[in-house]
């Protein structure tokens, strides 16, 4: 997992002492601090200045519960300015709208025990590389804590030039995604020469056959490269079902009529020749070292009656989720690889 000094890395600068200034424009609260610009759709780059006249821990969050930066302490006295960019949409969450559409512009905000920001900066991105997630419940912008997509936490790690467009929709099979016209069609529309497309899907192709799954990813890799993207594949994460000390076949995602759904998707990249983040191994090592006990972490529970949502993540668990994609994009060199931290 990536420490938070290497999430702060080349996007730090320490300043001197800070003088006392009011909160920047457009900025209210004190815990947490909301921050509302009112800026069109497209990709900005922004530079906060965490840190002021008194000692805080400042976490910054963008849009729909997109975290930017990991809890930073600064002494009194003391500025960082930290630079990062952001896609903005309408809705800002899920594309669908499900869970809420958000407000137009864009929104920070800081939390933490006790946040400290000293200056905002918000300006048009210049070309930047964006990297777009085509997925389901598990990948998306989630608006409820404790809920959580991995999708969410990768952005910690991406520097300024990049930025995250996660376009996963909850309860999103391959072919309902394929052709919802606010889903693979919108982001295709976006897609630029060399920007990346992660594509993770099988939670919800319980009954879909191998031929229309090949089909449905073959589809998706083959008009994004038509655009000049770089379509990658990213075999789904396992469910938290075990028999004994190992995971189930339907945690490995063999679907409800025998497919097996990650070993397509890994034939579909051989047979198309893509890079494939194999989450499903990585995270079925993960889960299985941790045991059917300490393993319930990664995964939502109910507050109310203490219940684990066996598929679905808590913060913790998409943490590591994000954790494991980073470090497939690092080990494979992929397109983003050059702008993380």
């Amino acid at each position: 997992m990536l420490t938070l000094s290497a999430l702060i890395g080349t996007g730090a600068v320490q300043a001197g002492a800070a003088t006392p200034q009011a909160l920047p424009a457009g900025c209210s609260g004190t815990s947490p601090i909301t921050c509302h610009y009112a800026v069109s759709p497209g990709n900005y780059d922004v530079t906060v200045s965490i840190g002021g006249t008194k000692a805080g821990q400042t976490e910054t969050w963008a849009e729909a519960r997109r975290l930017m930066l990991p809890a930073t302490s600064t002494a009194a006295g003391a500025v960082t300015a930290y630079s990062f960019t952001v896609n903005v949409r309408q809705p800002e969450g899920q594309p669908t709208g499900q869970g809420g559409t958000g407000t137009p512009g864009l929104d920070l905000r800081f939390g933490g025990t006790s946040p400290q920001i000293s200056a905002v900066s918000v300006k048009p991105a210049t070309r930047p590389l964006v990297a777009y997630l085509a997925g389901d419940s598990t990948v998306c912008d989630q608006p409820a804590a404790p809920y959580t997509g991995w999708g969410q936490m990768i952005t910690p790690a991406v520097g300024p030039g990049a930025a995250i467009a996660n376009y996963a929709d909850s309860g999103e099979s391959s072919g309902s995604f394929l052709h919802n016209s606010a889903l693979f069609p919108a982001v295709l529309s976006k897609v630029k020469a060399d920007d990346p497309v992660f594509i993770q899907f099988g939670h919800n192709d319980k009954q879909t056959s191998a031929s229309a799954y090949r089909s449905n990813l073959t589809s998706m890799v083959t008009q994004v490269r038509a655009k000049g993207g770089v379509p990658v594949l990213v075999t789904p994460p396992v469910r938290r079902l075990f028999s004994g000390t190992r995971l189930t076949s339907t945690a490995l995602h063999v679907n409800g009529v025998g497919v097996n759904l990650p070993a397509e998707m890994r034939a579909v990249a051989a047979a198309q020749r893509v890079p494939v983040i194999d989450l499903t191994a990585a995270s079925k090592t993960l889960v299985e070292s941790l045991g059917p006990s300490a393993s319930a972490q990664l995964y939502l529970r109910s507050s109310v009656d203490g219940v684990t949502d066996n598929t679905h993540f808590s913060q913790y668990g998409a943490t590591k989720m994000a954790g494991l994609v980073l470090q497939s994009i690092q080990a494979q060199h992929l397109p983003l690889a050059d702008y993380l931290r």
